[in-house]
């Protein structure tokens, strides 16, 4: 009789017992306040990364319309070589973290005014580099197109003057989760830019400073990543100027200068010599243009 009793007052003592309460509730709110730091930490990391495709497209629109050799005598002539330093340093500026090239596209067009036009007006796509392992066309055409009224989003078109041409990026990267797919998934971001050529530029095309030791070409039928795994900015060796060697050569590891106008709008349609960015993420891309540069 006496051990039953025992056993009963114990059980009676259990029943009324609150010491494990608070463990029990923290068992209970735990992975639901996990999840919900989690997600909060994927989240902030998809916007960062959102912003970093964005100024690679800045980045890359302002120093392809720097770049080229420099002479007081002739128009200022741009080479392979300028072409894959500028995308080196796209590479050196996007990071460890996002790898652009592995996952990510870039196109670069040069948009002038067709010289076959006798009123020389009709836009068209003079020729084009691309770089990045993601297969991604251009939303505006592929060499020789003849894009109208330009290049841009509807209503923000982007277009070139007469012996001038306008550097129009598009840059597409697919989102690589920091902890899981499962809170923001792996959208698409797109974003745009454009600047218009600094300097008085040879338009006959882009040219190999040897002939006989040809530089590679960055060629938009090819999907691949030529770079070291990466290049650590300030190692001494992948330090590239994408400016060339004359002056006005933004430098490629660091941020671009001349202000950029990021998502701004042109008015009344066509603008030319602005600057334009824009993009998020799983949708058409919004980068508008401003003009005047």
């Amino acid at each position: 009789m006496s051990l039953r009793r025992s056993i009963r007052q114990r059980l009676g003592k259990l029943r009324s017992s609150v010491s494990g309460v608070a463990a029990t509730e923290l068992a209970v709110t735990l992975p639901l306040l996990l999840a919900t730091g989690l997600g909060g930490v994927e989240l902030a990391n998809y916007g960062v990364t959102m912003m970093r495709v964005n100024q690679l497209a800045v980045h890359m629109a302002d120093n392809a319309s720097r770049i080229g050799d420099t002479s007081m005598l002739t128009d200022r002539k741009i080479y392979e070589a300028d072409i894959m330093d500028l995308l080196l340093g796209a590479h050196i500026q996007g990071g460890k973290q996002i790898r652009f090239f592995d996952h990510g596209r870039v196109i670069i067009s040069s948009l002038e005014v067709d010289p076959d036009d006798p009123d020389g007006e009709e836009q068209y796509i003079h020729w084009q580099r691309c770089m990045g392992k993601k297969v991604w066309p251009s939303s505006y055409g592929v060499t020789g197109d003849h894009p109208s009224p330009g290049m841009g989003p509807d209503g923000r078109q982007v277009v070139a003057f007469n012996d001038e041409a306008v550097m129009f990026v598009e840059v597409a990267y697919d989102y690589q989760p920091l902890i899981s797919a499962r809170f923001v998934g792996t959208p698409e971001i797109k974003s745009v830019a454009s600047f218009t050529v600094r300097n008085d530029r040879d338009l006959s095309g882009i040219f190999q400073r040897d002939a006989s030791n040809p530089d590679p070409v960055a060629d938009c039928a090819n999907h691949t990543n030529p770079f070291p795994d990466f290049i650590e900015a300030g190692s001494g060796d992948g330090g590239s100027s994408s400016g060339g060697s004359g002056p006005g050569g933004a430098s490629s590891g660091g941020a671009s200068s001349g202000g950029a106008s990021s998502g701004g709008a042109s008015s009344g349609g066509a603008s030319s010599g602005g600057a334009s960015s824009g993009g998020h993420g799983g949708g058409a891309s919004s980068g508008g243009a401003s003009s005047g540069g």
